[in-house]
């Protein structure tokens, strides 16, 4: 900036205090803090002495913003309320690898095992309902998956599951559990699949499905017909649907997989939050700082795996490194 112009701005803040606009305490530089932010609650939850936490798989909001953790140890399904408190865990013996699980309409709570390649629903509570799927062995048919990885719901109760690490296939399931039909296979064309690592379901039945290898998310109808592909904007790990329709992501900035790397590709660069609506625009873009491995602080994320966010907008986040749930408070500017 030269002088001159220094000395004009100089002058017009004069001017601007004088008539009483500006005091001269405050700031002459435009504000920044209008972006709305999340800060991590270094107190929830409140675990009971001896619960432990291993990767941290899945993680739901129940409508009265219960939060279940999901995680790779016993008991695999841990609840707390929103501000922390401790309400119960179950699962042991009946769940061997957690993966997501998601809550269904009427409450009950439908988790993805990827070891024992099942998926079940159980009551709040822990009393299983139903199994699909056929318990230790793997397969591609209406009778058995191969390392399925997550749940959802249409609005007349119908089940879709991501059968995602082991097949690359969305399997179609009547509220009852009864088999309707499958699509998709491995590759990378559209409609095609390459781990199909979540997926969600507004409420014109939509299906998103996080197509983590591809680096996309693709949306179908119910019957399998393609709708739109969202590419390179995200490595998709997680997804969390809306009540308006909006669908919350989290992921990684977009990775070249390479064929040394495992199907957990090269280790993720940064953690992102991405807020979309149903026509795939961005509408809100928030990140964490990445952990060290073992040395993770309150408020990083160590390949950050799930989402939920709760009534009041607050944020839910599992990582797999990390080993922990997080919840981060909605902060909005004022």
């Amino acid at each position: 900036m030269s002088r001159v112009m220094q000395s004009g701005f100089m002058g017009l803040f004069s001017v601007l205090i004088g008539l009483g606009i500006l005091t001269a305490d405050e700031p002459s530089w435009p504000k920044v803090d209008v972006a709305i932010s999340y800060r991590v609650d270094p107190d929830w939850p409140q675990r009971p002495e001896g619960m432990r936490w291993a990767d941290m798989a899945g993680i739901a909001v129940d409508a009265h913003d219960n939060v279940y953790c999901f995680t790779r140890t016993d008991p695999p399904v841990q609840v707390f309320d929103r501000e922390g408190r401790f309400l119960r865990a179950w699962g042991r013996d009946l769940i061997k690898s957690a993966h997501h699980l998601k809550i269904d309409r009427e409450g009950n709570v439908w988790t993805t095992d990827v070891e024992w390649h099942l998926v079940r629903k159980f009551t709040p509570e822990g009393k299983l309902l139903l199994t699909l799927g056929t318990p230790q062995v793997a397969g591609s048919d209406e009778r058995h998956f191969n390392m399925p990885t997550d749940v959802a719901f249409a609005s007349n109760g119908d089940v879709f599951v991501a059968d995602g690490y082991g097949n690359a296939r969305i399997v179609h399931f009547d509220k009852d559990g009864k088999f309707i039909k499958q699509w998709g296979e491995l590759g990378s064309r559209p409609g095609q699949f390459s781990i199909p690592h979540a997926i969600a379901i507004d409420s014109k039945d939509r299906i998103y499905v996080a197509d983590r290898n591809n680096v996309r998310i693709q949306v179908f109808d119910t019957s399998g017909k393609l709708l739109d592909v969202w590419n390179n904007l995200v490595t998709p790990w997680g997804l969390w649907m809306l009540p308006n329709d909006e669908l919350w992501v989290c992921g990684s900035s977009p990775m070249t997989w390479r064929p040394e790397d495992s199907t957990l590709g090269v280790p993720p660069k940064d953690q992102l939050f991405m807020r979309f609506n149903s026509q795939g625009k961005l509408l809100q873009l928030w990140t964490v700082p990445k952990g060290i491995d073992g040395l993770e602080r309150p408020g990083e994320l160590n390949w950050v795996h799930c989402i939920a966010v709760d009534s009041q907008g607050n944020l839910y986040a599992g990582d797999i490194r990390g080993k922990r749930a997080q919840k981060f408070r909605r902060i909005v500017p004022q």
